[in-house]
């Protein structure tokens, strides 16, 4: 009798583990695959691409903000990982400018 209900207590322990080990598997893969945020990645952005393109490189931007002018459209992407900021500037949805804190 005091073994079943050991077996109960048991099995949502279990469970509760799996749980914490799948999240931090998780965890740590997608510290893994985000480092998308190389110098040679950014590099590969250049002048004329679309966002598309430049999301295709980089990721999605950590943060963005986009001002509707009258004669123009200027989106800035700003992407951080850890110290390291790029920022890319688009006007008319195709990159103007970029900066970049990476270091080679």
């Amino acid at each position: 009798m005091k073994r079943m209900r050991l077996m109960r207590l048991i099995g949502p322990m279990n469970a509760a583990l799996r749980f914490i080990l799948v999240l931090m598997l998780v965890l740590v893969l997608d510290s893994c695959v985000g480092k998308r945020i190389t110098k040679a990645n950014v590099d590969q952005v250049a002048e004329g691409m679309s966002k598309k393109q430049v999301e295709s490189i980089l990721g999605p931007p950590t943060s963005l903000s986009t001002e509707d002018l009258v004669i123009m459209k200027k989106t800035t992407y700003v992407y951080r990982q850890g110290k390291d900021t790029v920022t890319i500037v688009f006007k008319d949805d195709k990159v103007q400018s970029k900066d970049s804190t990476l270091s080679d």
